[in-house]
């Protein structure tokens, strides 16, 4: 027994600084490019536990928690918008904000419906390389803890362009700033916006569109009307939420295998439904090799990201980097009183996020176990309802109305995460618009609170409803590559233009903007040349294999059953419809082998900011540069400053 709990803190220590990506390319993993439909129809055959093969909520139930949910936070919004009065309240909550608090809505910001519901399922399909979703973004916490916490809440009032123009030139800082910023807001919150609405619509039944107006909608209410106050709170109520329904969620999954780590592993590697999974779906091997351990394959690297180079790039450009530039996470030190405050979110948020996800990681294991990768893919083909199929087994197994409330619960929670993260997001971009653009440079600071407030609920209703449309526009297009091309323009744009302006004396207006423009265009032709593209002659070649396979069994004088035959049709009809088309960008092939720029495109950023700073020096611009050490490292003036 002390062995067992030996194992268990060894376990843990080792994954609890994990914490994963938001959201976006988990939901993503739906696209038929990770898993063939010629595979996925082949080894869901195999027999699998008693999974329902259209997971259904309980309407009543599911729609009760969600009105609860939705009236409390309603609630939360009219009692902020009391508060609400001033600038510094919409954008920064009036820095009221304790350590704690902040940190609940950061691990808020990060915890996910794409994180609980997506990640597990990339877990629960290929094994370790999901759990690399789980690992990488702990060093962004770090850098975000020892380097840049204490100086941006410093330095800053609201929003990054407020840290970057402190010694350089305003207008043409601010202006790319923003430009960044909008631009990362809305390609994140598109994201979310569309896996919000395919979720909702494949756990309620309700219609697309109307999903993602439902989420538009309220999105907007707590943005424009409550503010920084209002997002904060929800935020942190929906992480509550969020880890109470994990921590029952484990406690049922651990009861399953009688609270015995030992037993967990083991079942996860000689899991037949695992074993067959990774054979035919993953390796594509009919016959099984003699000696191979394909149970023990399930936790080595490569079953996914099989490319060495695009995994070391996802670490720099996602994860290193990519997290720390985020307008929507940097933001979040402006709501804290002081640096000490700032510094105390990031702890909470790492040990809340680190506990979480280690959570995920287990349930995407335990799913593969308990629900199997063949029954899940069944029901979802990018194992996005992992965790939803286990909580309904694990819970009926206690009781069948236990099962549906807790089902619901879980239902409940998913939508309540996308609503917090998405209302973050709008005030990001909104911030951009209204304080950096209207009230910084056509307004030249000189405007009223009431107008400062107005523009900024303005601009705010000006992102939400733009990103509804996108959204509702964007219902068939895979736009997981969004997340990535966010990520990459972070990590080569607002990081360097950032830790340059705070902590290199040469840093100059034109190092800042030169790094902000040149590593979103590199980013940006990167993902549109890369693998994240669609590329009709591939999906082709694909269609004509399907279609060569199926022949040939007629050809041999074999009947195709009926399914086979409906394949075979489909299979033409894709074949003919894209045999003759290029990528948007007129390409047959990717000319960028990586699925994530950041190994490229961040150095990059990094060097330009260099040679553009080199090129055209300042001298009023560096010997600034003294007043913002002592700002940044004592936080004299700082009061004066939010008071503004």
């Amino acid at each position: 027994m002390k062995g067992r709990f030996v194992i268990l803190a060894v376990i843990l220590a080792l994954l609890a600084p994990s914490i994963a990506l938001l959201p976006a390319q988990a939901l993503a993993a739906g696209s038929d490019s990770y898993i063939a439909q010629a595979v996925v129809a082949q080894t869901a055959k195999s027999a699998a536990p008693a999974v329902p093969a259209k997971i259904a909520a309980d309407k009543r139930i599911t729609i009760t928690m969600f009105c609860i949910f939705i009236a409390i936070t309603l609630g939360i919004v009219y009692w902020a918008s009391k508060r609400t009065t001033s600038t510094g309240a919409f954008y920064a909550a009036s820095s009221s904000i304790t350590g704690v608090q902040n940190g609940w809505a950061m691990a808020g910001d990060f915890m996910s419906a794409a994180s609980f519901l997506g990640v597990s399922g990339l877990i629960s399909l290929f094994g370790w390389d999901g759990m690399m979703y789980c690992i990488g973004t702990s060093f962004a916490y770090v850098t975000l803890l020892l380097i840049m916490a204490e100086p941006c809440r410093n330095v800053g009032k609201y929003t990054v362009g407020d840290i970057l123009s402190f010694r350089a030139k305003p207008a043409p800082v601010r202006a790319t700033m923003a430009l960044a910023a909008v631009l990362l807001s809305i390609m994140y919150l598109i994201v979310q916006m569309v896996g919000g609405g395919k979720l909702i619509e494949l756990l309620l039944g309700v219609p697309y569109t109307w999903s993602v107006i439902l989420v538009g909608v309220l999105m907007l209410i707590y943005a424009v009307a409550g503010g920084m106050l209002a997002t904060t709170w929800v935020q942190i109520i929906k992480a509550g939420l969020l880890m109470g329904g994990g921590f029952l969620l484990f406690i049922l999954m651990a009861a399953h295998f009688g609270f015995n780590p030992l037993r967990f592993f083991s079942e996860v590697v000689s899991s037949p439904k695992i074993q067959s999974w990774v054979q035919i779906a993953l390796l594509k091997q009919p016959v099984a090799q003699p000696g191979f351990e394909y149970g023990r394959r399930f936790l080595e690297p490569g079953l996914l990201q099989t490319n060495v180079w695009d995994q070391v790039s996802l670490g720099i450009g996602s994860f290193l980097l990519g997290v720390a530039g985020m307008p929507h996470i940097l933001m979040r030190f402006f709501t804290v009183p002081d640096a000490k405050a700032a510094r105390k979110s990031i702890v909470v948020a790492m040990i809340l996020i680190g506990l979480f996800f280690v959570m995920v990681t287990l349930f995407g294991l335990g799913a593969a176990v308990i629900v199997s990768p063949q029954a899940i893919v069944a029901v979802d083909k990018g194992g996005n309802m992992a965790n939803l199929l286990m909580a309904e087994l694990l819970g009926a197994n206690v009781s069948p109305l236990f099962g549906d409330i807790f089902f619901a619960f879980l239902c409940s929670v998913a939508f309540a995460t996308i609503l917090a993260v998405v209302a973050g997001l709008v005030l990001a971009a909104a911030g951009a618009i209204g304080h950096d653009i209207w009230i910084s440079i056509i307004r030249k600071g000189k405007a009223t609170q009431r107008e400062q407030v107005m523009a900024a609920r303005i601009a705010a209703l000006i992102v939400g409803v733009v990103a509804i449309l996108i959204s509702l526009m964007s219902q068939n297009i895979n736009v997981a590559h969004l997340a990535t091309l966010a990520f990459a323009i972070a990590a080569s744009g607002v990081v360097p233009a950032v830790v340059f302006s705070l902590f290199w004396r040469k840093m100059t207006t034109a190092g800042i903007c030169a790094t902000l423009l040149v590593g979103t265009v590199v980013s940006l032709v990167l993902v549109l040349v890369s693998p994240n593209m669609t590329y009709p002659k591939i999906v082709a070649q694909g269609a004509q294999t399907q279609i060569t396979s199926l022949e040939k069994k007629q050809a041999a004088g074999q009947t195709l059953t009926e399914k086979e035959t409906g394949d075979l049709a489909k299979a033409k009809q894709v074949y003919e419809a894209n045999k003759d088309g290029k990528s948007i960008m007129g390409l047959d092939r990717p000319w960028f082998p990586l699925r994530n720029p950041g190994i490229v495109s961040a150095p990059i950023g990094w060097l330009v900011a260099i040679i553009f700073s080199l090129l055209f020096p300042n001298k009023r611009e560096e010997e600034k540069f003294d007043e913002m050490y002592v700002r940044q490292t004592t936080g004299m003036g700082i009061d004066e400053l939010i008071k503004t």
